[in-house]
């Protein structure tokens, strides 16, 4: 019986490839010259979940996982006979090995990820001895034309195999892969690219090194970008992505091409600017022209004044018409320019930040970038917030001297009004906090905490919360204690209690993300140093402590109320365009104690020694009496590890 099925499932593979019994169906071969991109969407993305030959492959997996060993040996023979088949007669025969090779392929998978290819196989051949007896002549075959579907079979069956391959195979086969770029056809050109693409995101053992692959740098990137210049194949997404991981793996050796390179990644901007249609291509452009800035800029800050002189006329057009549309009616805003414009945001923000200040090129843009309609389309919250955080790190005394401040403290009220989009209002205000001259900010902090505190009362989400305890602790950290009861407390009389009992202690466990429960704890710390001298808070100060010990032990709280919408849904008329964030132009976590607070539980300790010394004997009976015995273990171990011992 198995052998029937094994007989009908060969038949039906030959014939669905080839389309045999019925001369009026496309089959494969047909689909791989005329239409190669559904081909590819096919055999890479597994788009033919729903067709014959899947259901006939998925049956056989179905047998081999209860009758492996008999499976396994009838398609042996089957196999073996088509590969002789077509060693007597290549020309004629090579439909022979293409589906011998499809078998393979196919049947042997036992467990695989995208990340890995095959992580498990079945022993219908020796993969290694497969590789170099019916694979590699393929490889190497001088005319990249000859038999392009044997080629394709061949680089498929590297990106399949590629983690039950030794390495060494892998990297001898890398001048084979670039060789093969030259091919006209564009599955194979395209399968090329996406094999060195699967090739470099190996992890260990598998892994590549920017050495072993030094010696082909410039013929990898030079056969990439001729790809591109093919007919067919001038906004391929797998060749893009193949050109962001090279870079991505050989970091500084790519930046001796750059002078040829970025040129031509620019004119390949300016292209797509002006009709974008493959988002996935226009994705890994934006990658690779953020990855190049931050390669070269590591080294080299002042070179970013290159890329800007590359890029600013580009970006320039894009927002200018995106600007303009939302100066008029942004449901009318051009989409070819809005779909880009977030992608632009992130660039310049990432170009900002490596300057000292604020060049004059980016002055003239900023206040268009406070344009309310600006701030209506989602896609460009998170990019524009991340933008302004740029500005005002680099030159909010420009911001100041501008006038411009209450424009953009309007765009923290706007986002802070938002379920959806008040953690970027949050980002907004700690840069604020951090960078802006304290005569300045006093002009508007009571708005600010009473627009917070408004928020809170009508609209308490665990989200806001938890960025509201993380605000609220760098206030603590950047201007002390006594100012901020000061300003709570003229809100409303004895608030500051109401905010430790409702608020800071009840809910500072559930705040997430290593920075932000370290400025928590560095912040609270702080707020103990100084609490004690209270007269009208210090009761707080044995539950504060408890609270802080909580936060270093305890686990994240992640309870939500049953009620709450953590998130929501904000409708908006016309084209809006969605956000797509960029890996290489991401803002790196910043340190907002520039490393002056390597461990806060040491920083704790510390502070508690200083404290002593200058309340001896005041210390001991508050912890004695107001911790658990489990969280005066743990101060212990603070005090121990600091060497502090409490007078």
């Amino acid at each position: 019986m198995l052998a029937v099925l094994t007989e009908v499932y060969c038949r039906e593979t030959v014939t669905l490839r080839y389309n045999l019994d019925d001369g009026n169906k496309t089959c494969d071969v047909e689909l791989f010259e005329d239409n190669p991109e559904e081909y590819i969407r096919r055999d890479i993305e597994g788009s033919d979940v729903d067709t014959r030959r899947r259901a006939a492959c998925d049956l056989v997996r179905s047998l081999a996982a209860n009758f492996e060993s008999k499976i396994m040996e009838v398609f042996s023979k089957y196999i073996a006979a088509m590969l002789q088949s077509y060693s007597a007669n290549p020309a004629q025969n090579w439909r022979n090995k293409d589906v011998a090779i499809y078998l393979v392929t196919s049947i042997t998978i036992k467990g695989q990820t995208s990340k890995h290819g095959i992580t498990q196989a079945r022993s219908l051949v020796n993969i290694t001895d497969f590789y170099r007896d019916y694979i590699l002549p393929d490889l190497q075959a001088g005319d990249v034309d000859q038999l392009p579907v044997l080629k394709a079979d061949a680089i498929k069956y590297l990106m399949i195999f590629r983690s039950q391959l030794p390495k060494e195979v892998l990297l001898a086969s890398l001048p084979h892969l670039i060789h093969l770029m030259k091919a006209s056809s564009v599955v194979v050109h395209t399968y090329t690219a996406y094999c060195v693409e699967r090739f470099f995101t190996m992890q260990t053992p598998y892994s590549f090194s920017p050495a072993e692959v030094q010696h082909l740098t410039e013929p990898l990137l030079t056969s990439l970008f001729q790809v591109l210049e093919k007919p067919g194949s001038a906004e391929n997404e797998y060749v893009m992505k193949a050109i962001m991981r090279t870079f991505s793996l050989l970091k500084e050796q790519v930046i001796p091409y750059l002078t040829v390179l970025l040129p031509k990644l620019t004119a390949m901007l300016r292209q797509v600017s002006k009709n974008p249609c493959k988002p996935h291509f226009n994705h890994y452009l934006f990658e690779t022209l953020s990855l190049s800035i931050r390669i070269v800029c590591k080294s080299n800050p002042e070179a970013v004044t290159t890329f800007e002189e590359h890029f600013f006329p580009i970006f320039e057009e894009i927002l200018q018409q995106d600007i303009q549309g939302a100066c008029s009616d942004h449901n009318l805003t051009n989409p070819c320019a809005a779909e880009f414009v977030p992608y632009v945001f992130q660039v310049l923000s990432l170009m900002l930040e490596v300057h000292t200040g604020v060049p004059e090129a980016y002055v003239g843009m900023f206040p268009h970038l406070l344009h309310p309609n600006l701030w209506e389309r989602p896609g460009n919250v998170r990019p524009l917030a991340r933008l302004c955080q740029a500005y005002v790190e680099k030159g909010v005394a420009h911001i100041v001297a501008s006038d411009k401040l209450s424009g953009l403290l309007g765009v923290f009220q706007k986002l802070i009004a938002s379920k959806t989009n008040d953690h970027e209002g949050f980002n907004i205000l700690q840069s604020l906090i951090l960078h802006l001259d304290p005569q300045e900010w006093d002009k508007y902090q009571k708005a600010v905490f009473s627009l917070l505190f408004q928020r809170l009362h009508s609209t308490k989400t665990t989200k806001f919360v938890k960025n509201f305890l993380v605000f609220i602790f760098l206030y603590i950290h950047r201007y002390g204690l006594a100012p901020f009861i000061a300003i709570i407390d003229s809100i409303q009389s004895r608030m500051f209690g109401l905010i430790l009992e409702r608020l800071v202690m009840p809910d500072i466990q559930k705040v997430s993300g290593q920075v932000e429960r370290k400025v928590c704890a560095v912040g609270l710390t702080k707020m103990l140093m100084e609490l004690l001298t209270s007269a009208e808070y210090s009761q707080y100060w044995a539950p504060l402590l408890q609270s802080l010990i909580g936060l270093f032990e305890l686990p994240e709280d992640e309870s939500l109320p049953d009620d709450e919408h953590f998130v929501e849904i904000e409708e908006s008329g016309g084209y809006q365009t969605a956000y797509s964030h960029l890996v290489f132009a991401g803002r790196r976590d910043r340190d907002p104690f520039n490393g002056a607070v390597p461990d806060a539980r040491l920083h704790l300790a510390q502070s508690l020694g200083k404290l002593s010394m200058a309340q001896p004997g005041r210390l001991a009976p508050l912890i004695s009496s107001g911790l658990a015995p489990e969280a005066t273990a743990h101060l212990q171990k603070y005090l121990a590890a600091a060497n502090i011992q409490l007078a």
